[in-house]
């Protein structure tokens, strides 16, 4: 069975958030304006999509 995928889409700006907040985008292999990635839905992936929930847009893929 696949492994479910989430499509993540950052829409808010990194520029004058926190340093961590900043790693978590680049963790989700996302560092710029409207770029959407693929992730697996893990817990991991989950809690780090929680904690940039502001900047972020999340759909199932």
């Amino acid at each position: 069975m696949a492994a479910k995928k989430l499509k993540i889409t950052q829409t808010g700006s990194p520029i004058g958030r926190k340093p961590d907040q900043r790693k978590t985008l680049i963790a989700l292999r996302l560092n710029k304006m409207h770029r959407t990635a693929l992730v697996d839905d893990t817990p991991n992936n989950r809690g780090r999509i929680e904690k940039v929930k502001h900047l972020l847009s999340v759909e199932t893929a």
